[in-house]
């Protein structure tokens, strides 16, 4: 069952995608548990840091494909935005969580999964990693927020390429604009991860009224809830112009 797990150890909470035979595509089940994982985390005053990860070999895929095929019979109905706006709330409530988050990208991400990884305060990642934006390849409108955060993330210049001409980024590039923290070999990025947010995990009280302090004097001049709502009408009508059974047919398996 594709699930997203919680566990904490010595003030630290991981976060992890489990949907490994989907590339840990998002399903609405594991939307629901990730938002219930946040708002545990959130109310827990023990948790200094978030490490959010990916099982297996890939950070993530998007949102599952099945879902979105479902939303693109009707995407103005009241249950597509509702089936899309549960995986946006994702990445909303891992970006507001009042305590450091770390993303720990392995193999890959496309879609959705981009922003999943840009949510997180910081990233970790491998050389050879694959940033995807992934949508012009499905031939959706980008949503989630996706074009904001990646402009905040890379800059403009690699996010027009990403959006505007599908272009993926590796991990070494994203390393040299800047978005990821550090590049490190596969096998040493949760023990990096750990290291990196161990201070933190000390002092729980103190992270949280700094994570504060960050959110304001650094918060986006286009919020991302801003830019959930800039590219909502677009993507409808993207994905109503694309329609259901258009889902079915080989492609990435990227998503919203």
């Amino acid at each position: 069952m594709a699930t997203v797990d919680l566990s904490v150890s010595a003030g630290i909470a991981t976060l992890t995608f489990n949907n490994p035979d989907r590339k840990n595509a998002i399903t609405q089940e594991m939307a629901g548990q990730a938002v219930g994982h946040c708002a545990a985390v959130a109310e827990d005053p023990s948790i200094g840091a978030v490490i959010v990860r990916g099982a297996g070999d890939y950070f993530c895929s998007g949102a599952d494909t099945r879902s979105l095929a479902a939303a693109s019979r009707n995407p103005a109905a009241p249950e597509a935005v509702a089936t899309i706006s549960k995986v946006y709330d994702v990445f909303g409530r891992i970006e507001s969580l009042p305590v450091p988050t770390v993303a720990v990208v392995i193999g890959g991400v496309v879609g959705a999964g981009v922003n999943l990884a840009m949510a997180a305060d910081v990233l970790l990642t491998t050389e050879d990693a694959v940033f995807d934006s992934g949508f012009l390849a499905r031939r959706i409108h980008p949503g989630g927020g996706h074009i904001g955060l990646l402009g905040r993330s890379v800059g403009r210049p690699a996010a027009a390429a990403m959006v505007l001409l599908g272009q993926p980024l590796t991990g070494r590039r994203v390393h040299e604009l800047g978005w990821a923290h550090e590049c490190a070999p596969r096998d040493d990025l949760d023990r990096i991860a750990r290291e990196l947010v161990a201070t933190a995990a000390q002092d729980p009280a103190l992270v949280r009224r700094i994570k504060a302090s960050l959110q304001l004097e650094l918060g986006a001049t286009v919020s991302w809830a801003q830019s959930l709502e800039i590219e909502r009408g677009a993507q409808m009508w993207s994905m109503a112009r694309k329609g259901e059974e258009a889902w079915s047919g080989r492609g990435p398996t990227a998503a919203s």
